[in-house]
């Protein structure tokens, strides 16, 4: 494979490879740091065929066509192959890095489209995302998000199915808790730790994403549950957008309900427990 991507990269950039150093972060492929001989660095990102490299490239084309948010740019993708620019961290994310974060993604959030959902199906963590544009986000967060990623995780027999009967009441009873949101939000998607680069007290960029739109609650909620954002992030994210009242005592763990499915269909094991424990605190 090193040699195939030597060529590869002075096929597609004109450029000499001279080092590739591994990176974390893999979840469907390999990751490497590309040093080039005059000096630049570049991101490549491999995989098998299948792998979706394409379409996480276009993703990341489109946050920065439609968006201030800071992501990598993507200098070539196809489904095996994802070369982007290189970008440098250093430090970790502390107050200063968390309240910079909430001006990017309350930013990020005001940007608003015509419906829930996205121009084309992404994907998350290398699964399948649909996103048919929908009018009413309740409906769109009950097919698209909660019943779709649990049937995945049942088809997979990661979930057993009794917890898939008791999702499918919760998702009969969402109004219970969820209002329709004043529009459609551009997302990031999969805001967690490890797709969020800091470079010294600050962020360098944001990588990985699972794109659409839909309510910006359930990506607070999603930067709570793996304890990404504190309350340095949320006091500054409610100065410029402010969060209604309920979130944190219900709505966050209800939408979280649809990245711990994703968990699941991938891993099972804790997370079933976890989904079980969410369900039962909603009465399901």
């Amino acid at each position: 494979m090193s040699g195939n991507l030597h060529a590869r990269i002075r096929e597609i950039t004109g450029r000499e490879a001279e080092r590739l150093a591994p990176l974390g972060g893999g979840c469907i492929g390999d990751v490497y740091r590309v040093d080039l001989a005059d000096g630049g660095r570049l991101v490549a990102k491999t995989g098998a065929a299948g792998s979706g490299l394409a379409l996480e490239g276009y993703m990341l084309e489109r946050l920065a066509a439609l968006s201030d948010l800071p992501v990598p740019e993507v200098v070539h993708a196809e489904d095996t192959l994802l070369l982007m620019g290189f970008i440098e961290t250093s430090g970790h994310l502390n107050e200063s890095a968390q309240a910079h974060a909430a001006r990017l993604i309350a930013a990020l959030h005001n940007v608003t489209g015509p419906a829930f959902g996205f121009e084309r199906d992404t994907l998350i963590g290398g699964l399948h995302q649909p996103n048919p544009q929908t009018p009413r986000w309740l409906d769109f967060f009950r097919d698209q998000r909660l019943l779709y990623m649990g049937r995945e995780a049942l088809d997979a027999g990661r979930l057993p199915g009794r917890l898939m009967d008791r999702l499918e009441t919760l998702a009969g009873r969402l109004e219970r808790w969820i209002e329709e949101p004043a529009a459609p939000s551009l997302l990031h998607g999969d805001m967690w730790t490890g797709n969020v680069l800091v470079r010294d007290g600050r962020i360098g960029g944001f990588i990985d994403p699972a794109v659409y739109y839909g309510d910006p609650e359930i990506e607070l909620a999603f930067g709570t549950l793996f304890g990404t954002f504190g309350s340095a992030f949320f006091d500054r994210y409610a100065e410029i957008r402010p969060i209604r009242p309920g979130f944190f005592e219900e709505r966050r763990d209800l939408y979280n309900l649809y990245p711990l499915l994703v968990h699941v269909r991938l891993f099972g094991g804790s997370y079933v427990g976890a989904v079980e424990r969410t369900l039962s605190d909603f009465g399901c």
